[in-house]
């Protein structure tokens, strides 16, 4: 072979070679930040709705699930390290992973599920401009709390002493707690007994200090770190006999006494929109948060019965589902 034809097929190799990768599709990659297995939902909402839009994991983009277990400084942390990895797009499945992802990073997007109102937050200018790098959907968790007290009442109408775990370093937890005791109770002349916690081994321990008759019911607040220890409260306040008002709908299957929310596999559904719209070249700001306002009220009667308690008819008849 003289050397004139090797170099012509030398040539021809590598222009050949850089046609095909010039033909090969963009993986897209996705830093998510979750706060604990309990939203793992809204993650198989996001993948389902992802490949609706035509979307394969795999082929079109891949997820890097960063799972901080309701710790803040994990979350700003690893929002860092994924930005820093070149990350096309951070998704925060919580509030409470979104605000230090929004410190944490300069100018990667974040596509956020936003259970307090994102504008009070400051995270967007307003629901129809975001203005910024931040978008997503609003889900009105925080918003809920004097309704889901006020079901409460209904189910237990002595109410008069609702106890709460929260750290008081979480703005979030903060504000629902403000909300629970300002709006919900002081209104309806219910007592809420706060219990500030920093660590899931101190709410461990609160919940084994718990007393029988120490409080009439339960009632969550927006706390990931306290909300990753839900099963622990669940699981003392069916040997102590008291009801239990939760945030997610998975928790109600799994002992809790009831939940009014949205669902939270419909808002990872909803999300994908905007994850793959950004990663088409749709800038943030110019994507509308979007509301999800069906919600849900779950009702277990088989903790009902466990811990001596019946449910009044006009609840029943109102619930969305019932645990039998």
């Amino acid at each position: 072979m003289n050397k004139r034809l090797l170099w012509l097929l030398t040539l021809l190799f590598l222009a050949t070679g850089t046609f095909a990768e010039a033909q090969q599709p963009k993986v897209y990659h996705v830093g998510v930040l979750l706060p604990g297995d309990v939203w793992q939902e809204i993650i198989d909402g996001l993948r389902v709705g992802l490949r609706a839009l035509g979307f394969e994991e795999g082929k079109q983009f891949v997820l890097d699930i960063r799972n901080t277990k309701g710790d803040l400084k994990a979350a700003e942390a690893e929002a860092k390290s994924l930005e820093q990895g070149k990350v096309d797009l951070i998704y925060a499945a919580r509030t409470s992973v979104t605000i230090p992802a929004r410190r944490a990073t300069k100018d990667i997007p974040i596509v956020f599920c936003a259970g307090t109102d994102p504008v009070a937050l400051g995270l967007v200018e307003s629901f129809a401009k975001p203005g910024g790098r931040l978008t997503g959907v609003y889900e009105p968790s925080t918003d809920l709390i004097a309704k889901r007290m006020a079901i409460l009442k209904e189910i237990v109408p002595k109410l008069s002493r609702v106890l709460t775990f929260y750290d008081p370093r979480n703005p979030v937890a903060t504000e629902s707690v403000k909300l629970a005791r300002e709006e919900a109770a002081r209104q309806m002349g219910v007592q809420v007994i706060e219990r500030h916690v920093a660590s899931g081994e101190e709410v461990q321990a609160a919940v084994r200090a718990l007393k029988a008759g120490e409080v009439d019911a339960y009632f969550q607040v927006s706390d990931s770190m306290v909300n990753n220890q839900v099963q622990h409260i669940i699981n003392a306040a069916l040997v102590k006999k008291f009801p239990t008002m939760l945030l997610d709908q998975a928790n109600v299957a799994k002992g809790g006494l009831a939940s009014y929310s949205v669902n939270y596999y419909e808002v990872g559904r909803l999300s994908a929109k905007y994850v793959q719209r950004i990663l088409s070249g749709v800038r943030p700001s110019d994507l509308p948060v979007e509301g999800v306002d069906k919600l849900l009220l779950i009702i277990n009667l088989k903790t009902a019965k466990q811990i001596g308690l019946t449910i009044p008819p006009n609840v029943l008849a109102r619930a969305d589902r019932v645990i039998r």
